[in-house]
């Protein structure tokens, strides 16, 4: 929560973000929010979302025991089965599906090694529960999370969060679809909390943690690298950061550096699906045709390198502006990037929809409200159409007669663009309900 102090306009225009709330410091939200936390309704008010939070949690768990998942549930089982016999090396030169890092393989070869025991069977404990169970936990410490922020920092409201605690988006992620985005998410979170907390090296540890999962948190580096650098803690940050994953890429970097460069690091995601190239596809041009995520022709190839150099300066430009930016305009920071990331995104898969959540939440709840209700429509759609119906059990999105949840992709993206409009241009008396663009110079007092 920063005063914004204008710069005299200088001739040359010059871009740069400023945070939505400037009314008040970041001592002063502290402060209430901790006089806040000490209230018996404050009290009430976490057992009410604590308790959201365990139904949530109980729900995901039943889906994730009696269903199997989709077909991602059924390409894990085959990734595990292959890393158990074949090993990691051998997987990444075999299979261009696979595109995680060594962290999620070891978890993956472990939970088949469990799945496999006699007494794991008799318990009805199957592969696709143990590959979905991190995730429920991950989305219920989530939630602790938050009201820790909540508490310490800035408020949250109470049906916001208590939105967040039973979205149907994590219901239907968490405990029906069968990945790993879910885990992900949670020390993306851990890792915000400890800046906010004016701690770098669990920040930067956190951090680390997020990028063993999938590789797409080093889209926020930028923003963490920069609001550290700000503060004179880069080293702090850093360091923990490149121990922690020097220590889990260990075997791909000493052993097939090149393999795991081209699986994992360059991986995009799949064209066609989302978006502008959904749009493309829809031009109805032979070059634009094809769904997938190799093998693409040179206008898709093109197309997919364009978008991914735009969002790629577009985070540096976003970071570097906001760098001195604190609190909750710090959380702005990261849900501005998000936001620039799934609109421009040359691919999105439908579980990709956990990602933005709680930074959403907590630099817009009105946003996140909208989002939350387009997103929960796309998924029932995707989830109903490949499962063929209720009751959802297993559910394949293999052949191109299930194509057509696609068009429901439109409703989530196009909020997403609205939402960006929004954040733009609403304004209030210099108040402003959400992160805004200004043609003006950021200079964010410290806390």
């Amino acid at each position: 929560m920063f005063r914004c102090q204008r710069a005299v306009p200088l001739i040359h225009l010059r871009t740069c973000l400023c945070s939505s709330l400037t009314v008040g410091s970041d001592l002063e939200g502290i402060e209430a929010a901790r006089i806040a936390a000490m209230t018996p309704t404050r009290d009430l008010r976490t057992i009410f979302i604590v308790a959201l939070a365990l139904v949530a949690m109980t729900l995901k768990l039943a889906t994730a025991y009696n269903t199997i998942g989709t077909n991602d549930a059924v390409f894990f089982y085959g990734f595990a089965k292959v890393l158990n016999e074949h090993g990691l090396e051998w997987t990444y030169a075999h299979s261009r599906y696979f595109n995680h890092p060594p962290l999620t393989a070891y978890f993956l070869r472990g939970i088949f090694v469990l799945t496999e025991q006699r007494w794991c069977q008799d318990l009805g404990i199957h592969f696709p529960f143990l590959l979905r169970l991190p995730g429920i936990i991950a989305d219920f410490l989530v939630v602790l999370v938050l009201l820790g922020i909540s508490k310490s920092h800035f408020k949250i409201p109470t049906w916001a969060l208590a939105l967040f605690a039973l979205s149907p988006v994590s219901l239907m992620v968490s405990g029906f679809h069968g990945n790993t985005d879910p885990i992900m998410v949670l020390p993306m979170v851990c890792a915000v909390w400890m800046s906010l907390r004016s701690r770098p090296k669990l920040a930067g540890l956190f951090f680390a943690l997020s990028c063993q999962i999938k590789i797409v948190p080093l889209l926020l580096l930028p923003a963490f690298v920069f609001f550290w650098l700000s503060q004179g803690k880069i080293r702090e940050f850093l360091i923990p950061a490149a121990i922690a994953t020097t220590i889990l890429w260990l075997e791909p970097l000493l052993n097939f550096p090149v393999l795991f460069a081209k699986n994992v690091l360059a991986y995009g995601s799949y064209w066609g699906m989302w978006g502008i190239t959904y749009c493309l596809r829809l031009t109805g041009m032979p070059e634009f045709s094809r769904v997938s995520f190799f093998d693409l022709g040179p206008g898709q190839t093109l197309v997919i390198t364009v978008l991914k150099m735009i969002i790629l300066i577009a985070a540096l430009i976003i970071a570097w502006q906001r760098r001195h930016t604190r609190g909750l305009a710090f959380v702005e920071t990261l849900a501005w990037t998000w936001l620039m990331f799934f609109i421009l995104a040359p691919g999105a898969c439908p579980q990709y929809m956990v990602w933005f959540a709680p930074f959403i939440l907590l630099a817009s709840p009105s946003l996140y409200t909208a989002l939350t209700i387009a997103s929960s429509i796309f998924l029932f759609a995707f989830y109903n159409i490949i499962s063929g119906g209720l009751p959802w059990s297993v559910a394949l999105a293999m052949d191109e007669s299930s194509q057509h949840w696609f068009v429901w992709s439109l409703l989530p993206w196009s909020v997403l663009i609205a939402g960006a409009v929004a954040l733009w241009l609403k304004r209030n008396h210099g108040k402003l309900d959400l992160p805004l663009l200004r043609l003006e110079k950021v200079r964010a007092e410290n806390a």
